[in-house]
């Protein structure tokens, strides 16, 4: 019988045990009966008994129950025992699995670490390698233009002949390179033929100053050499070429020594050609066709403000020196023909002077003052679109800056960046644009400038000429101001400048 079954029984025998007892403590006590029936009283005394039976099994099974609960406690304690040397190994088996990964963790980054030097060791091999493979092959080039050529190189399998070979290449390549320089470093004559400027044929010197320039020396012609494509040499036009290649010629160099220098036969090299201002703008797109016109037009209009400016700046001062004498005599008729015959601003400011001359001071400043303003106009013609078209220059030159570089991404967009020949026409648009537009708006700005002062002193010197005519013919003079007479000594009162009348 298993634990939980015999638990059960006891719990059973218990609970039936205390249902008994608990019976018997609720009868009624019983009645005394007469004396007749007294002798079969001692009829129950058969229930200590079967209490006692039922004890002894509690007892029993009590008993059992401890002894298994002591069985089961020592089978508890055995398997913690257990657990805890299990738990125990798996801890030191853990840890001698950690002591293992971090030593492999070691290894590996140590393995790493190696494997990054060789791989930087192969690189730098490569790399020595690419570098030795493009020295020979410049080498090879430059000394094939010399007649040289290298040693071919047989393929192999074996990298050790392989090496040999390359390296003997090498010694082979700076060995004839020196030789070479050698030879470059003289200056040398030879028979030759060479074109001339009209692209004939001609046969004569040629004077080599290494393989850097060339002279050409025939009865036909004589001058600096340049390169005509193919191995060939042009005679290239230059101030006092022809007579410096014959001096070159006859050892007697003159200083300074005009050359042309080249690199390679191989191409031909063309004079560069200027453009001009209609190329340049065809360069710079609509924007600069515009900027283009706008500088014509400021050029033309600062010509005709000049041009009026020049119309209206007579010697005023001497205007008015001629007609103060008259109208401080009265000849005031005299005075007026002699402002119209002088068909400028300041002769009609002076005339609408001396017609109001006989009018109250205030009526004739008002008079003065409304002539002066009517000059203006004409005066301040143009004036202001000038200063207009120096401030739009830059704006349109951004503009055109702005556009350009939109162009040049739409073809980087379409096309990459591989041909930049593809990207000059945005860049040119660009940069033209901003360049005509500083063109335009800096003189433009001087011109304004210089133009508006112009007219603002032509203006002061009518309004001063006007209103000394006025104080003449009122009586007035004003006398010449010193220094003295406004800074006295110490000591003295200050004497001001006043007016006196005309005697």
């Amino acid at each position: 019988m298993n634990f939980p079954r015999r638990l059960s029984v006891l719990l059973g025998v218990s609970a039936f045990a205390f249902s008994m007892s608990a019976a018997a403590q609720q009868a009624p006590a019983p009645q005394k009966a007469p004396a007749a029936q007294a002798a079969p009283a001692p009829a129950p005394a058969a229930k200590p008994k079967a209490s006692g039976s039922l004890e002894e099994a509690y007892k029993r099974e009590f008993a059992f129950l401890e002894a298994e609960k002591t069985s089961l406690q020592q089978r508890l304690g055995k398997l913690e025992q257990d657990a805890a040397a299990k738990v125990r190994a798996a801890k030191q088996e853990i840890e001698r699995l950690q002591n293992q990964s971090l030593s492999l963790s070691v290894q590996a980054d140590q393995l790493g670490q190696r494997l990054a030097d060789a791989e930087r060791k192969v690189d730098v091999i490569d790399e020595g390698s690419s570098i030795v493979d493009a020295t020979l092959n410049q080498a090879s080039s430059r000394l094939e233009k010399g007649g040289i050529k290298l040693p071919e190189v047989e393929e192999t399998q074996d990298k050790a002949k392989a090496e040999a070979a390359r390296i003997s290449q090498v010694d082979f390549a700076f060995a004839k390179a020196t030789d070479l320089l050698g030879e470059q470093a003289e200056v040398r004559t030879v028979k030759g033929a060479f074109f001339g400027p009209d692209g004939t044929k001609l046969e004569g010197d040629v004077v080599m100053l290494g393989r850097i320039a060339s002279y050409g020396v025939s009865a036909q012609g004589a001058g600096p050499l340049a390169p005509a494509g193919e191995g060939r040499l042009k005679i290239w036009s230059v101030p006092n070429g022809a007579e410096a290649a014959r001096a070159l010629l006859s050892g007697s160099p003159p200083n300074p020594l005009p050359v042309f220098l080249y690199d390679s036969l191989e191409n031909s090299v063309e004079p560069k050609k200027g453009k001009t201002l209609l190329q340049t703008a065809q360069a710079g797109g609509v924007i600069a066709w515009v900027l283009l016109g706008l500088g014509v037009a400021v050029i033309l209009l600062a010509i005709v403000r000049a041009i009026i400016l020049a119309r209206s700046a007579t010697n005023t001062e001497h205007l008015v020196e001629r007609l103060a004498p008259l109208v401080a005599q009265g000849e005031i008729q005299e005075s007026l023909e002699i402002a119209r015959k002088a068909r400028n601003a300041p002769g009609r400011v002076l005339k609408v002077t001396l017609e109001n001359i006989k009018r109250p001071r205030e009526q004739l400043d008002d008079a003065i003052s409304e002539a002066v303003i009517r000059e203006e106009a004409t005066l301040d013609r143009f004036g202001a679109i000038i200063l207009v078209c120096a401030a739009v220059g830059p704006l349109l030159g951004l503009l055109g800056t702005v556009t350009g570089m939109i162009a040049t991404f739409d073809i980087i967009t379409e096309f990459g960046t591989g041909n930049p020949k593809l990207l000059s026409g945005g860049i040119s648009e660009a940069l033209i644009t901003t360049e005509f537009g500083l063109i335009v708006a800096i003189p433009a700005l001087v011109l304004g400038n210089l133009l508006n002062g112009w007219a603002e002193r032509i203006k002061n010197d009518m309004e001063k000429g006007a209103l000394r005519i006025g104080n003449v013919a009122n009586g007035v003079q004003v006398r010449d101001i010193r220094l003295s007479a406004i800074r006295p000594k110490a000591g003295q009162p200050s004497a001001r400048p006043e007016a006196a009348p005309v005697s």
